[in-house]
């Protein structure tokens, strides 16, 4: 095929059409290599989806951090809570620490 029939061609007419081709140049510039491309869109969309994932996240610890310390007000509940938590004891008590069979880990030697 020579230069003449592909000349004739429309799809060649249309391709060839410095508009066209400016048009085409410019939409792969903006997707891909742009500073604000289709890509690093993107990649922001999600960062932001994390961020708000994170923020649900947050909001909800704090409700729960508020409850707890609405019940640690009175001294009953403090000592209770040091007791379960950090394992702390009066100055004339023993503590005794019981794991079930279950939540130790252990190893099989065959």
């Amino acid at each position: 095929m020579n230069y003449t029939q592909l000349k004739s061609k429309t799809w060649f007419k249309i391709i060839s059409n410095k508009y066209v081709i400016i048009l085409l140049v410019f939409g792969v510039w903006m997707l891909f290599f742009d500073s604000n491309s289709w890509l690093i869109h993107q990649e922001l969309d999600q960062e932001l989806k994390e961020l708000k994932n994170n923020k649900t996240y947050y909001e909800e610890e704090i409700l729960n951090d508020k409850k707890t310390i609405k019940d640690l007000n009175h001294p009953v509940a403090i000592e209770k809570y040091a007791r379960e938590n950090y394992f702390m004891k009066k100055d004339n008590e023993e503590v005794f620490i019981i794991e079930y069979q279950d939540s130790l880990k252990t190893t099989l030697n065959d």
